[in-house]
């Protein structure tokens, strides 16, 4: 089964609240269409009701009656998001004039659906920058127990089915946190493959990656990744986790064997984890380009409940696949990283 009917069955089995905060947005309205037609998720828009009727209508869209329309101006709940926004940011010395006006963000109202349970997960960015997106996630939903950094994993469908599980890697990462510690690697590590467990059904074999094989090379980049290794097996014992390893010596057997023999992850590596942003983020638009593969993500991971970012060049089908990878998200009840 391909990773997008993969991911869509475990939607639909699901059925999680997914909120959309950009509902003016035609490419947004479009996959919301898309994902109720489908029985993705339970979609809920935030708007004016009658706008985005309206919108939906000129696109010949026939399934927005059935979202679930938030009007930031008309909310019944405001009042009361307004004070948990104020009580959980009152150390932060949040006014309540601040809140009022924060709520009639979509971004911010979002979050609070999240947080107040009535709503299980966000997908937004097709409209708006990655910062404003996690601004109001960083603050009111905060990162997961026991995770201290919050990472974008990419789940990457190749055309060469002998690499990873059926040609599909999750690189990490590849989005988010620009020069990580050997902690916060070591935390990746483990998230990431607790995400490709969860979205792809795989079983995890997790390298963390290097210009130096066991060793080969000596230099304070390399000890970061033997110390983030160390680290992760110490976290997660039950998790497939090796490193340092060269990206040939993660991926191909017969290198693995000459470079590092008796691994259980060189040459079966399926989770691929980068020693910083510059090296994911440029080696999944790489693999994108060059190898002309699917690329699903940003995948956020390490966040208390499911919030995604889109890039601003996305497409409709691009906001279907992830409304379908947050439904799956909201469904993990495990989402604290083992201590």
């Amino acid at each position: 089964m391909e990773l997008s009917d993969i991911l869509k069955e475990k939607a639909k089995k699901f059925y999680k609240k997914i909120v959309l905060p950009e509902s003016y947005d035609e490419r947004t309205l479009i996959a919301a269409d898309t994902a109720i037609a489908e029985k993705m998720a339970q979609i809920f828009l935030i708007g004016n009701a009658e706008a985005i009727k309206s919108h939906a209508k000129k696109l010949g869209l026939k399934n927005i009656d059935k979202a679930s329309i938030v009007d930031p101006s008309s909310n019944p709940k405001k009042e009361h998001y307004i004070d948990m926004m104020v009580e959980l940011r009152k150390d932060k010395g949040l006014t309540r004039q601040e809140a009022m006006k924060l709520i009639e963000d979509p971004l911010y109202l979002g979050v609070m659906m999240i947080k107040n349970g009535d709503a299980d997960g966000e997908v937004a960015g097709a409209d708006n920058a990655t910062s404003d997106v996690l601004r109001p996630a960083f603050q009111f939903i905060k990162t997961a127990p026991g995770v201290s950094v919050v990472s974008g994993a990419f789940l990457m469908v190749l055309k060469n089915k002998n690499i990873g599980k059926d040609g599909v890697l999750l690189f990490a990462d590849g989005g988010v946190h620009p020069d990580p510690t050997d902690r916060e690697l070591a935390e990746i590590a483990i998230v990431s493959a607790r995400s490709a467990q969860l979205l792809a059904d795989m079983e995890p074999c997790v390298a963390l990656l290097s210009f130096s094989t066991k060793g080969s090379a000596k230099h304070p980049l390399v000890d970061k990744v033997i110390r983030a290794t160390r680290i992760a097996q110490e976290l997660a014992p039950d998790l497939c986790i090796d490193g340092e390893l060269q990206g040939d010596a993660a991926l191909v057997e017969s290198v693995s064997q000459k470079k590092s023999p008796g691994s259980k992850v060189a040459g079966k590596a399926n989770v691929l984890i980068f020693p910083d942003l510059n090296c994911g983020n440029i080696a999944y638009k790489l693999v994108q380009r060059l190898a002309e593969a699917e690329a699903y993500g940003p995948i956020l991971q390490g966040i208390a409940a499911p919030i995604n970012d889109l890039s601003r060049g996305c497409t409709a089908s691009d906001i279907v696949s992830m409304i379908g990878v947050t439904a799956v998200q909201a469904s993990d009840t495990k989402r604290k990283m083992v201590q």
